[in-house]
């Protein structure tokens, strides 16, 4: 398992991919933070938070995790080589593990560089270091397992199509749907009834609480449920090839 997920590693860093997906995220967060007039420009603000970072991240990984994830499986039923991985003497659901945990580390790669943006606000706050630690890692952490779902998420749409743009479409699909669907469910009048049940189905919700920074088991584990349940199916999908 460990030499498939080394092989993914190798094969997005040998190309640009990589790269690429890291230096455009960073710059399109550091666009809307620092120089684009917005509601999220931290300048403009007169703010030292980095509340819209969080606030930005989720959407735009809606579109960078899903064009990570679209050709793990995709990409190997077009060239073939899927069935030859299937009767390696590794089960199916460590396949998925791996390519899933290899999407993983290169969208987690991405959130490195955001770290000079914590030292830009410490040092802006006034006072020097008016910057609450303790919202910034449980912000982190949300956006950490966030990014799991939606990697989980989009392997599964990888492993529905042998066409990447659709794998990408469908993806892309899923995640809102996870992410913000069940909030714009829940506030149908006819559904007030169960408003509240609705909308913890999504991850808007836990999201949230985790990023106000207190982590509570029932938003970990409800993070950890939809990626297992998304490998899982994924990996039922590998049985029908």
């Amino acid at each position: 398992m460990f030499a498939l997920y080394q092989k993914e590693i190798y094969q997005y860093f040998s190309s640009a991919v990589g790269y690429l997906v890291s230096i455009v995220f960073f710059v399109t967060v550091g666009l809307f933070l620092w120089i684009l007039p917005s509601g999220d420009n931290i300048i403009y603000s007169g703010y030292a938070s980095l509340r819209p970072l969080f606030d930005l991240a989720p959407w735009l990984y809606l579109f960078l995790v899903p064009a990570i994830s679209m050709r793990l499986i995709s990409e190997e039923r077009n060239k073939g080589t899927l069935e030859l991985l299937l009767i390696r003497p590794i089960s199916r659901l460590k396949i998925v593990t791996a390519k899933y945990l290899a999407g993983l580390t290169l969208v987690l790669i991405t959130l490195v560089p955001t770290v000079v943006y914590i030292a830009i606000v410490w040092h802006l706050g006034q006072p020097q270091g008016n910057l609450d630690m303790g919202s910034v890692c449980g912000s982190y952490l949300g956006l950490i397992m966030l990014a799991g779902v939606y990697m989980a998420i989009g392997i599964f749409a990888s492993s529905l199509t042998g066409n990447q743009i659709v794998a990408f479409i469908v993806a892309m699909a899923l995640c809102y749907l996870v992410y913000s669907g069940f909030g714009a469910l829940s506030t149908l009048p006819s559904l007030q009834g169960c408003a509240s049940l609705i909308g913890q189905c999504g991850i808007e919700e836990h999201y949230a609480s985790i990023s106000r920074g207190v982590v509570d088991s029932r938003d970990v584990v409800y993070f950890l449920s939809i990626a297992l349940a998304f490998i899982f199916f994924t990996s039922l999908r590998l049985k029908k090839y």
